[in-house]
């Protein structure tokens, strides 16, 4: 008995001793450049953004650059320059390379400093063959995975890169055919609907594919994004864009680096982090840390519309936690409350224009506006 006190007594002790421990590598300042983005060498627009890093420590989680001097620069001196828009993004519309020439991106802040990138050549992206999903029934991997093909007949491409932008519509837990309207409970006109939206989302993670070690410079169902079944994306429509981008072998080491960093680490068996060298360096500043890699390509790109009647009969998760409730005095909870519920039912009886619901739920149960948009984006089928 006093061996067990003796033990619970030293865990008070160490416990109560805990001190916090902020490693230099988290606290220490340090807002490094990080550029992003791809130079188009075709008729399509270009977008360069600039942001700078934040400590781990830090309540910031974006640090966008403003109001620098971006431009693309030719081995022959003619300057492409970009214009500003919002949130650290650059952009010039088509530029329209001469492939026969070396390019680089430079970029001037506002305290002076000044950024530049190697010279780098045009690449021609091929076209992607096709974009398609596989049905996964695996227990632990059930859902669908998205691939795409594409291939170099000059096989002069051998390093590949894809990003992509999806869209969906998906519902509201609870249909509402009443809306809370100053003193009264109405029934909800047509464009009042709040049960069915869109929304979409990016690419966050890094896609790669390389066919060096092949004799043809062929890519056959290389996987894009994997969505599983319980996703609200599968839950009626979804459309991705798949963009490809051709890459040199020092810009494909820089993104398997890069990927191995951000996406692979978290236990013993995982790559170590590594430092990460891309093109871009500080010329005012020539030790400085500079993040990302320049390539100039064309950029190739495919869409392709998923159904939820070509899947299996799976049924989405909702994101919350959502409950119906009963409530004697639907004004008193409905009316007064209305910013935070809303009333779900029952359907309206006949040609009444008002009743006392007094079912009802939370918004997020019920409000789709709140995660997404009533508008179909313009391409939607």
């Amino acid at each position: 008995m006093k061996r067990v006190a003796y033990i619970l007594f030293l865990m008070i002790v160490v416990i109560g001793c805990k001190k916090p421990y902020n490693p230099p590598a988290i606290t220490a300042p340090n807002g490094y450049l990080v550029v992003e983005g791809v130079i188009n060498s075709s008729s399509d627009s270009t977008t360069i953004t600039l942001s700078r890093t934040v400590n781990i420590s830090s309540n910031i989680t974006s640090n966008p650059v403003l109001h620098a001097v971006v431009a693309v620069e030719s081995d022959q001196n003619v300057v492409y320059p970009l214009t500003e828009t919002t949130n650290g993004n650059y952009v010039s519309a088509g530029l329209n390379l001469d492939d026969t020439h070396t390019y680089r991106l430079s970029i001037k802040t506002t305290n002076n400093e000044q950024y530049q990138s190697d010279l780098v050549p045009v690449l021609v992206t091929p076209p992607i063959d096709s974009v398609g999903f596989k049905i996964l029934s695996v227990p632990a991997d059930t859902g669908i995975q998205i691939y795409a093909n594409t291939h170099d007949p000059t096989n002069s491409v051998k390093y590949y890169r894809w990003d992509y932008n999806e869209n969906w519509e998906f519902y509201a837990k609870y249909i509402s055919y009443w809306k809370a309207d100053g003193s009264i409970i109405r029934i909800r006109q047509a464009n009042e609907n709040i049960t069915v939206c869109y929304t979409n989302d990016i690419s966050s993670d890094i896609v790669l594919g390389t066919s060096a070690k092949l004799q043809q410079d062929v890519i056959y169902q290389n996987p894009i994004v994997y969505i599983p079944h319980t996703s609200e994306k599968l839950e009626d429509d979804y459309t991705i864009l798949v963009r490809e981008y051709a890459l040199t072998a020092d810009a494909y080491n820089f993104w398997v680096s890069l990927k191995k960093n951000t996406e692979q680490l978290g236990s013993i068996f995982d790559a170590q982090p590594s430092q990460i060298t891309g093109n871009i360096h500080c010329v005012t500043s020539p030790s400085e840390p500079v993040i990302g890699y320049i390539s100039v390509s064309t950029v190739t790109s495919k869409r392709i519309y998923i159904s939820n009647a070509q899947l299996p009969a799976w049924v989405a998760t909702y994101p919350y936690n959502c409950q119906q409730e009963t409530t004697d005095d639907a004004y008193d909870t409905l009316i007064l409350d209305s910013a935070n519920f809303i009333p779900t039912g029952p359907p309206p009886l006949g040609t009444a224009t008002t009743q006392s619901p007094n079912i009802y739920s939370t918004r997020e149960c019920v409000d789709c506006t709140i995660r997404g948009t009533k508008t179909p984006p313009a391409f939607w089928k």
